[in-house]
């Protein structure tokens, strides 16, 4: 039976191919469109570039797109939490369902559950009546903003901590309940250490994704310039006005922030193997 000679010149051909493959795809897809970002935002100086970020309708863009952030962010942690621990330490009725319908916001277009809300809070909708005459106010407002946001990013913290809850088990927290630690001495000194990083890594990937979410926030908004658009919507408006360096400006805060996003992330997974 004859083997097979590999050739060392094609056995180190292949990988410096597939690198520079990797590495050509990565700089036409991912650096070349941030490098061009960049580069019209700061095309007429920094004057200028400083100018479009102060300009009143963008500073509102940015505080509206942190308010909803600062909102959503602890609402998804503390639900991603509770969610995880129900299905990885309890067994009852419904316990599939759950699991199932925490992944459902992966499965629905933000614009469909935009559209949902519309339909459920709005004027014409189901609760719009009752809204009115309570002189409450969900669709084009505040509260919208942050339900639809809140739906697109409820599975990011529990889809990260719910296999590492399952993973560790429940023996460490019996054995504090055993030595006679409360529930909360349980959860703060056992089970939050253990899944810190896990619940960290999903409270970025929700944080990058509450501050870059588009479609929902279209729909339940209005878009109001100065007081219904966030800054995703706002870069927008500014394209349709034909200020295309006003536009890319606001990109670049956008594109800074999944930056520290992917450098925090990196870290976070790195601890997390560790």
């Amino acid at each position: 039976m004859q083997t097979l000679a590999m050739n060392p010149a094609r056995t180190r051909l292949m990988p410096r191919m597939l690198i520079g493959v990797a590495v050509t795809l990565t700089l036409l897809i991912v650096v070349a469109p941030l490098a061009y970002i960049f580069a019209r935002a700061f095309g007429e100086g920094w004057r200028v570039y400083a100018a479009n970020l102060m300009h009143p309708a963008t500073v509102h863009a940015i505080w509206l797109t942190s308010v909803v952030a600062l909102i959503v962010v602890p609402v998804n942690i503390a639900f991603g939490i509770a969610a995880a621990w129900a299905v990885a330490r309890f067994r009852f009725p419904g316990r599939s369902i759950l699991v199932t319908a925490i992944e459902i916001p992966f499965s629905i277009s933000p614009i469909i559950a935009g559209i949902c809300y519309l339909l459920l809070y709005g004027r014409q909708g189901l609760l719009g009546p009752w809204l009115q005459a309570n002189d409450l106010q969900v669709m084009f407002a505040l509260p919208g903003i942050v339900l639809v946001t809140m739906f697109v990013t409820a599975p990011f913290v529990a889809r990260e901590v719910l296999p590492l809850m399952q993973s560790q088990g429940s023996e460490q927290e019996q054995a504090a309940l055993t030595l006679g630690a409360s529930g909360w001495q349980m959860f703060a000194r056992v089970t939050l250490p253990n899944i810190r990083w896990a619940l960290l890594y999903g409270a970025v990937l929700c944080t990058a994704r509450a501050v870059g979410e588009f479609g929902g926030v279209s729909v339940v908004s209005g878009n109001i310039r100065g007081q219904t658009n966030t800054l995703p919507l706002h870069v927008e408006l500014l394209f349709n006005d034909l200020n295309a360096t006003g536009a890319f400006a606001a990109a670049s805060v956008l594109t800074l922030l999944a930056l520290v996003a992917l450098v925090v992330k990196a870290v976070l997974e790195g601890r997390r193997g560790a």
